[in-house]
C-alpha cells in the first residue's frame, strides 16, 4: 500500500464505524436525553431513570433470546403470551401452597416446554414460524386462561416483590436491569465469540447452505425457540414481582413491543445479521422515548403511533442502506446491475451483435 492510499482507507475504515447502526443509535439516544431534558424538569432524576428502566426490563429480557431467534431467520410471536403464562402460574402455585423457591424453577420449565413445541413444530415438521407462534400466542394465553380465569392473586412474599421493583443498594437500577444485562452479556459472547453464534449467522444467511456445511440447522432452531420460552417464562415472573400481581392477561401486547426493540436493533428482519450491543441500545432509546413522551403527557394513542412509525423506520432505514451500498459497490466494481433490474432487451450489446450475426 502507498503513502498516499494509506490515509483514504483508514479514512474510510473510520466512515464505516461512523455509519454502523449502534453509533447512529447512540447518537439517537443522546438526542433523545436531550429532549427529554428539555421536556420536563423531572427527566434527568434517579428516580425518573430507575422508572423508565424498570417500565420495560420484560420486554428487553424478552427481546435478548428473539433477536438470536431473528438472526437464525425465523420468528417468535407467543412470547408475551409465555410470559402471561408464567406470570398465571406463579399466582397459580403459589396461592396453592407451593413455596417460592420452587414455583419459580416450575415456571422456568413450563416455559421450555411452550419453546420446545415451538422449535418441534417449526424446525423438525418445517411449519413456518410465523404461523406457529401464532398459533401459540393464542394456546398459551388459552391456558392462562382456563388456569387462573378473571381472577388476580396478590399477597406475595416481600422479598419477591421487593426484587420486582426495589433498586440496588447504593444505585438507582432496579433488580431486573441486573438480570438484563448479565442476559445481555452471555448472549452477546455466545453470538460474537463463540462457533454457535457462528452457526446461527450462517443458519440465518442459507440454512441449507449451513445444513451441508455440517450444521445441525434442526438442533440448533429448537434450542433458540427453548432459550426463548425460558427467557418469557422468566420476564413472567418478574413481571408479576413488579406489579405485586398476577393475572391471566398479563404482557397483553407486549410482542410488538420486543420486535419493535429488535429491528430497531439492526437486527435484519430476514435473519443472518445484528448484534447484542444494537438491541441493548434500541431498549434504552425506546425507554427513554416513551418515558419523554410520558413526562410530556402525550397520550397513549399517539405513543403507540410512534412505536408503529418506529418499527416501520427500523426496517426502511437499513435495507434501504443496503440497497444503497450494494449499488454503490456495484458501481465502484464496475459490475453490471442485476438481471431484474435490466430491461428486458437492454441486458448487454453482445447478445445482439450474436444474434445478428
Amino acid at each position: 500500500m502507498t503513502a498516499a492510499a494509506a490515509p483514504v482507507a483508514g479514512s474510510r475504515s473510520w466512515t464505516r464505524w461512523l455509519l454502523r447502526w449502534e453509533v447512529l443509535l447512540a447518537v439517537a439516544l443522546a438526542g433523545l436525553i436531550v429532549l427529554g431534558n428539555a421536556l420536563s424538569p423531572f427527566f434527568l432524576t434517579a428516580g425518573n431513570f430507575s422508572n423508565l428502566l424498570a417500565a420495560l426490563m420484560e420486554v428487553a429480557i424478552m427481546a435478548l433470546p428473539m433477536t438470536l431467534v431473528i438472526v437464525a431467520g425465523e420468528i417468535d410471536l407467543s412470547v408475551e403470551s409465555m410470559a402471561g403464562l408464567g406470570c398465571t402460574l406463579t399466582g397459580f402455585l403459589w396461592m396453592s401452597g407451593v413455596p417460592m423457591w420452587l414455583v419459580i424453577p416450575i415456571v422456568l420449565v413450563v416455559g421450555a416446554l411452550g419453546g420446545l413445541l415451538n422449535g418441534l413444530l417449526i424446525a423438525r415438521a418445517g411449519l413456518p414460524s410465523l404461523v406457529v407462534t401464532l398459533g401459540t400466542l393464542a394456546l398459551f394465553r388459552g391456558l392462562a386462561l382456563i388456569i387462573l380465569g378473571p381472577e388476580g392473586v396478590t399477597n406475595f412474599p416481600a422479598a419477591f416483590t421487593a426484587f420486582g421493583f426495589g433498586q440496588v443498594p447504593g444505585t438507582f437500577l432496579p433488580w431486573p436491569f441486573l438480570i438484563f444485562i448479565a442476559i445481555a452479556v452471555v448472549l452477546g459472547l455466545i453470538l460474537h465469540r463463540t462457533w454457535i453464534g457462528r452457526q446461527i449467522y450462517a443458519i440465518g444467511k442459507n440454512a441449507s447452505a449451513a445444513r451441508y456445511s455440517g450444521v445441525r440447522v434442526t438442533r440448533v432452531k429448537i434450542s433458540l425457540f427453548v432459550l426463548s420460552g425460558v427467557i418469557a417464562a422468566m420476564a413472567g415472573i418478574i413481571l408479576t414481582a413488579r406489579l405485586s400481581t398476577a393475572r391471566a392477561d398479563a404482557a397483553t401486547g407486549m410482542t410488538l413491543t420486543v420486535v419493535t426493540v429488535v429491528l430497531l436493533g439492526g437486527i435484519n428482519i430476514f435473519g443472518g445479521s445484528g448484534t447484542i450491543p444494537g438491541v441493548v441500545l434500541a431498549v434504552l432509546t425506546i425507554a427513554v422515548m416513551q418515558n419523554a413522551l410520558r413526562l410530556a403527557s402525550v397520550t397513549v394513542e399517539v405513543q403507540s403511533v410512534a412505536l408503529g412509525l418506529l418499527l416501520i423506520l427500523s426496517v426502511v432505514i437499513p435495507t434501504s442502506a443496503h440497497q444503497a451500498k450494494s449499488a454503490i459497490d456495484r458501481v465502484r466494481g464496475g459490475r453490471p446491475p442485476p438481471a431484474d433490474s435490466v430491461i428486458h432487451g437492454e441486458r448487454s450489446g453482445g447478445s445482439s451483435k450474436e444474434e445478428q450475426s
